[in-house]
Order: C-alpha cells, then structure tokens, then sequence
C-alpha cells in the first residue's frame, strides 16, 4: 500500500516541478492532499503562489484569497465584469503575475466557474498572452464530493446564460486547457475497513439500502454524553451549532472569562480564526484551532479538550483523548500578502496583520462548513437537514472511527445529494488520469515549448515594428537619425537572429524526434552551447547598447513617453533573451531557463536615462552634453523666465542641428531651419556666443545612421552574477571579486547562491563539509525556522550567506533527485 501511495505523490509532484501540465489533484477526506500542498511550497524551485475561495481556507493553506490576490470583485463575473469593475493592479503585483510559474488553487471545489473565467481574464491580460491562464500551470486541490459552490438564485439567473454548471469545471477558460487528474486513494484518518467502505459509497452515491440501515444504528435516541466524554456536535446551520453552545456554557457554574483578541495591522473580521472576544468557563468543553508549533507537539488543530483552570494569562486544558494537561498560552496568526524579495527575486509572503488569541473555541458543536480539514474521535452528526450536496459525507468523514460517531436523528437517502453532472465529471476524471509515460511525455512537450521559445524572436521583431510605427506616426517631433537607426537595427535583428533561429528551429524536429529528452540529448545540448554564447555576445555588446544610445528628444511629452514605452519594452525583451540565454551556457535546463527569464523580468531597468546621464556630462557637440547641453539648459531657462513651453523659445531639433553645424555668423544661423530674421535678431547674439563657449571636443564626430553597432562602454551591471561567477571559478576568493569589482561583499555572495541554487556551483566550494553537514542538519530538523533563527540556533560562526548557500544547496538537489 505504501508503495504505491508513494508512487502517486512522487507522480503529482513531478507533474508539477517537471511539467507544465495543469492537475486536479483529488481524494477522498483524509487522504493528505493539505500535506502534499505544503510539501509542494517547501520543495517546488517554481514561482507559486496559493489561494483559496474563503479566508479560513486561505489562512489554514498558508495562502490568500483568490479575491484578493486577483482583486476581482464580488458578486457573479459574467463576461467582462473583471476588466470593467476590476481594481487597478499596482507595479508590484503585475511583476508577480507575469513571472508566475505555478499557480496553486485549494478548495478548488467551492470555487465557482466564473471566478476561475476572472482568475484567466486577469493573467491573460497581464501576461500579455493568449493562452488560457496566461500560460501559468495550475495545481487544483479539492474533493469534489465535498463541500460545493455558494450560488445564490438571483446570481445563479446571471450566470446561466454563460455557464452549464457553477462548479469549477465549468469555466470556459479551463476547457480551452488538458488538465490530468490525480487521485489520492489510501486514507490516512481511518482504518476500520468497514468504514471506510460507508464513507466511499456516501461519496460516491453508490450507498445501499443495507449501508445505509447499518449507518443508521449509530442512532441513539436522546443520546445525552456526559460532558466528560468529549463529544462534538456537527450540525448543518450555524444558529443550531452557536444555540448549543451558548446553552451549554451557561449551564455551567463559575465565573465568565472573557478574552479579547489583539489585532495588528491587516486582518479582516471575515477571516478570524476564532472568536475577536471569545467567552470561556471552567469546565467548558474547546477544540484547538491551531496546531502547536513548538517541539512538544502538545496539540492539534482538532483536539478537544476541557477547561480545568483559568489565569489571566494562561488557560490549562485536559485533552480528552490521553488526559494530558495542557497549558494554553495565546498564539500569532499571520494575514500574508504575496510581494517579490528586492534581492533574490523571489516571490515570498510578507505578514500583512496578526490575530493574537488563545487557540481555542468552544466545541460542544460546530458546524459542517467549518469542520472540514479537522478529525475527531468523538461526534454527534445532525445532519437531517443536509441542504447542500457533501455535507454529509464532510460530516461523517470528519470521524475517526464507526464507534465514535452517534447520529442525533436517522439519515434519510434523500439527504446524501446526488448530481448528475458531478457523476459525469467523475466519470471524466477517471479517463484524464496519467501515468508515467504521460509524465515523461509531459517533460518532453514542456522542454521543447521551452526551447522553442527560448529560440524565437518573433516577440522582440513585432515590438520593433511598434516602435517605427510610433517614430513614423510621429516623425516631425522626433529627431531625423530615429527612423534610420530603427531600420538599421531592425535589419540586424533580423539577418543576425531572426533568420537565424528560424533555421535553428526548423532543425528541432530532428532532435525532438531522438528518444532522449532535450535536456539529456548531448547533440542538441552542444548546438544550445554555441547558440547561447553567439546570441549572448550579439544581444549584450551590440543590440542592446545600440538601442539604448536611439535618439528619443522630443519637444512632445506625450510623444516622447509613448516612444519610450515602446522601446523600453523592447529593451526588456532583448535584456530577457540575454539573460535566457546566459542561463543556457553550459546547456539548458527547464528549471534554470524558466528562473532566468522571470528574473530578468524583475531585475530589468531601462538604460536610457543612465545613458542620457552620462552623455549630459561628455564635451562631445554632438551628443546631450557639450553645445547640445548648454543650448538645452539656456533655452530651459529662458522658458522658465518667460513662463512658455521651451520648444516656443527653440524647437528641440533646431538645437539639434546647431549642435552639428556649429554656426558662427549672422547668415550661418539664418541658413538653419527653424531660425528666422526675427528669432535671429532677437537670440542670434546669445547663440552665437553659446556656440564660442563651448568648442568641439575631440571625439567631435556625430551620430549618424549609418553608424557601426557601438561598443559598450563597460559591462552592464545585469551581467553582474555571470561575471562573479567566471572570476569566482578562476581562483579568486569573494573578498578579492568584491575589491576588484568595487561591490559589497554581500552582493558577491548573493551572485554565488544564485548558481549553487541552479546546481551549476557546488556547495562544497564555498564551505567545509563540517559546516555544511551542521546546517543541513539543523534545516532538516526545523524546516520553516526564519533565516534569523537558524542563525541564533546555529551560532555567531555561521553568516546568513552560509545558511542560504546551504538551502539552495538543498532545493538543488531535491530537483535533481525529483527529475
């Protein structure tokens, strides 16, 4: 049994690190799909994130609304409600989205298909990609024979129109996608075959009249425990669950403690995991709500337990399952928000807000909805009136045993809800389901949709032409040299790389066809060597410095901002080819690749106003400094003085070409366009006297468009982690990088785990093996401590670049022995 339940986790988990194939991964209760989502956060070297329908759910899966996230609005999404009522996404969150890689979805069965069409409409547009989901994987999570959608009628009357069905599986988006299916099967929380085999015909709706009469001897009438039996009452409807509680603490003698919760920053009233203000007595009958995170494991989101005593800072609980006392102190919950890390690029979970309660609620009764996720071994199940299909079977399945649960009335069959279109989803569900030739299929298809895109430059062509197409629409406000330097680099760009990938690609089939997968075929490998260093060399010393040094003055604001839109978009997509390329050096990997691209989407920033800096400071005439410069700066002033616009004192390409003719007469200025007898009698003077104070320099030569390809002056500073990397294998220690390279210690560092997390640097470079064998360990032990605590755990003698050295160490390999 074990075997093979291992075999389906290790099959979802390299479905998702290894593929870019979206999965439904289901189970019935109880089978670890929770456990294998947080596997999935810790082991995934992807860019993830998590959300979930409800603020329970989002705050027990350790992610965030789907709402939120996505800022969509409430109420039912018909078609284009997400664009005309969405919020407006800031820098921050768009840079997320667009370098998402996974997107994970827990309690996809409470999601409805509209939602899931918002979450599509949301990526395509701002991945600026057709395909469904913007091309992001999805990880879907849930059970489908548990708790459904919330439609209510009116909305259900706007959405039909659109939809068959509310459930996810509606949503027109994920019909325009495969997905595979993976099924959990072996149960985790019970073990009485007898049971289980009930619990399976519930959920399927296969159940007989003989099971359910043998369900049915669970009820006992006017079955009344004593408190210290520990039953829980699940009911159906909040009111009845809350009115035995009330009646149940008031019954009991004592003093009333009322414990207020502290509330920090973001976290809203909907999604507090207990009481704000929360009223308990001795001898009240509580559940944890939390898990106990310190190394005693003392309790268990589930537990339950009876009050014995109670301090102002202290509650002490008897479990009733061992009868151990347990001294209750008040927890954190964290409200997180997705943002990306400014230094490693990752998107990590910033506390937005804290709830700061004791980890308890009363738990003579709960309802249906909230219990799902917890085991009991003790329930009373008042579920008669079941009035949403799952909540029975959520019900009774919460249960450890046969034994331990007592029906407060007979289930009648018509409660246990059938749906036909849940039936027929199934049924479909069944033929999606993969095995390990899909699995490998899946990498195979993933690699080559990789390589090809690796290898187009149909994206940077396309953004080319929008560009002469704005210096076109708009050439009397752009400089003269902006139309034939575009053409120029449009014919390098495409008789220097777009020809020539498309006679790469057309030789991909060959190599696709091979057996091997592309990451193992050593004949494409090597044509990937060669290509990623020429397209490196073309893209870093000659596309990318030529664009940057394009002309983009403009008297026009709005002309000028459009322009530079355009072309730093661009711009971006060159840098983003370099570094993917960069990533492919020694041979490519998906991983890698795939992380090298949605960096250089984060890392990216325009060079022209750098460059436009440091030419303000040259004495070259021609260029932005020099005559252009001071011509620039007088005329600014005198339009400040005057209180005009500066191109009504003097256009900006007049000033242009005083700065390459270099007039010195009267009659030298009335020669050039823009200058009349009047401007001439009224600025001629100063002009000329501009032009004697500032002479040529030596390099005095112009732009022109006939122009070579620059060379760049220096590397960029987006080659940084490259260049460290050759200086680091070449001998040099990270101090000596750093005093060569004028850079923070630190920054070397972080350059390095950078390549130890892509495998391509060896841990064992950077540190003693005693070391790294005293960290691993330490994180092996206490995986989710902070990088500040291992620190403190670990001493003074380990920095936190040996500790992060060590953790990408560990995802490096923990890719390798999943591929």
């Amino acid at each position: 049994m074990a075997a093979s339940v291992n075999e389906k986790l290790t099959l979802a988990h390299n479905f998702v690190l290894h593929t870019n194939q979206n999965i439904f991964l289901t189970g019935k209760a109880g089978t670890g799909k929770t456990t294998f989502l947080h596997q999935v956060k810790k082991l995934s070297a992807k860019r993830l994130v998590v959300v979930a329908p409800t603020g329970v759910a989002a705050i027990n899966a350790g992610g965030v609304t789907i709402h939120s996230l996505f800022q969509l609005p409430f109420g039912p999404l018909t078609p284009g409600t997400t664009q005309r009522e969405g919020k407006k996404f800031n820098k921050e969150k768009i840079n997320l989205l667009r370098t998402l890689d996974l997107l994970v979805i827990d309690e996809i069965s409470m999601v409805r298909a509209d939602v899931l069409d918002g979450i599509d409409e949301v990526l395509r547009r701002y991945r600026s990609s057709s395909e469904p989901f913007g091309g992001v994987q999805l990880l879907l999570i849930g059970d489908m024979q548990q708790l459904p959608p919330v439609i209510k009628d009116e909305e259900w009357a706007l959405l039909k129109p659109y939809y068959n069905t509310g459930y996810f599986f509606g949503s027109k988006a994920l019909g325009q996608t495969p997905y595979v299916s993976i099924e959990l099967t072996h149960i985790y929380r019970q073990s009485d075959e007898r049971f289980i085999s009930l619990l399976n015909s519930i959920r399927e709706k296969t159940i007989t009249r003989a099971q359910l009469d043998d369900l049915n001897q669970r009820y006992i009438p006017n079955f009344s425990p004593s408190d210290d039996e520990g039953y829980i009452t699940l009911s159906t409807h909040n009111t009845a669950a809350q009115q035995i509680n009330s009646q149940k603490l008031q019954s009991l003698k004592g003093k009333l403690h009322t414990f207020t919760a502290t509330v920090e920053g973001e976290f809203p009233a909907h999604t507090y995991p207990t009481e704000a203000s929360l009223d308990l007595k001795v001898g009240a009958q509580v559940m944890f709500i939390k898990n106990d995170i310190s190394r005693e494991k003392l309790y268990y989101n589930g537990k339950i337990g009876r009050i014995t005593s109670i301090d102002s800072d202290v509650i002490h609980v008897k479990s009733q399952q061992d009868g151990e006392d347990i001294s209750v102190y008040p927890v954190d919950w964290t409200n997180i928000r997705y943002t990306l890390d400014p230094n490693t690029k990752e998107i990590k979970s910033e506390p937005i807000g804290t709830f700061t309660q004791f980890p308890l609620k009363l738990a003579w009764a709960i309802t249906v909805h909230k219990s799902q996720g917890l085991t009991f071994d003790k329930a009373i199940i008042d579920v008669s009136s079941a009035f949403a299909h799952g909540q029975v079977y959520v019900a009774l399945s919460r249960c450890k045993t046969f034994a331990g649960l007592v029906l407060r009335s007979p289930i009648p069959s018509h409660s246990i809800k059938t749906e036909l279109e849940l039936e027929d989803f199934h049924e479909q569900v069944q033929l999606k389901t993969p095995n390990e030739q899909h699995l490998h299929e899946s990498k195979r298809t993933n690699q080559q949709n990789l390589l090809r895109e690796l290898f187009s430059f149909e994206r940077a062509t396309s953004l080319l032409y929008r560009c002469r197409r704005v210096a076109n629409e708009h050439a009397s406000s752009l400089p003269d040299e902006l139309m034939p330097m575009l053409a120029q680099l449009t014919e390098e760009l495409r008789t220097r790389a777009h020809d020539v990938t498309q006679r790469f690609v057309q030789q991909l089939p060959h190599y696709f066809s091979q057996e091997a997968l592309p990451e193992n075929n050593e004949q494409l490998q090597e044509r990937v060597r060669k290509a990623g260093a020429y397209f490196q060399a073309l893209l870093g010393s000659e596309f990318l410095p030529f664009l940057q040094r394009c002309p983009t003055d403009s008297d026009n604001k709005k002309v000028r901002d459009l322009l530079l839109e355009t072309m730093d978009e661009l711009e971006k997509e060159l840098f983003s080819k370099f570094r993917s390329f960069d990533s492919c050096r020694d041979g490519f990997r998906a991983l890698a690749y795939l992380q090298a691209r949605n960096h250089a989407e984060l890392d990216f920033q325009p060079e022209r106003k750098k460059l436009e800096r440091q030419e303000t400071a040259t004495s070259d005439g021609s260029s932005r400094g020099g005559l252009y410069g001071a011509l620039m700066k007088w005329r600014n002033d005198m339009a400040g003085e005057h209180n005009t616009s500066g191109f009504m004192v003097l256009p900006q390409k007049t000033i242009v070409e005083l700065a390459k003719i270099r007039p010195t007469t009267m009659e030298e200025l009335l020669a050039i366009k823009g200058f009349g007898k009047t401007k001439v009698k009224q600025i001629g003077d100063e002009i000329l006297r501009i032009v004697r104070e500032n002479p040529p320099g030596r390099s005095g030569s112009s732009t022109t468009p006939k122009e070579k390809v620059a060379k760049p002056p220096k590397e960029p500073k987006e080659l940084s982690p490259a260049i460290t990397l050759a200086f680091f294998q070449s001998g040099k220690t990270i101090a000596e990088i750093a005093a060569e390279r004028s850079l923070a210690v630190s920054t070397v560092e972080s350059h390095l785990v950078r390549y130890v997390g892509t495998g391509e640097l060896a841990v064992e470079t950077l540190l003693p093996a005693r070391k790294i064998a005293t960290i691993q360990a330490y994180l092996e032990t206490y995986p989710s401590e902070s990088l500040s605590e291992i620190r403190q755990a670990l001493g003074n003698d380990v920095s936190y670049s040996d500790i992060r050295y060590v953790q990408y160490a560990m995802r490096a390999e923990a890719g390798a022995n999943g591929a």
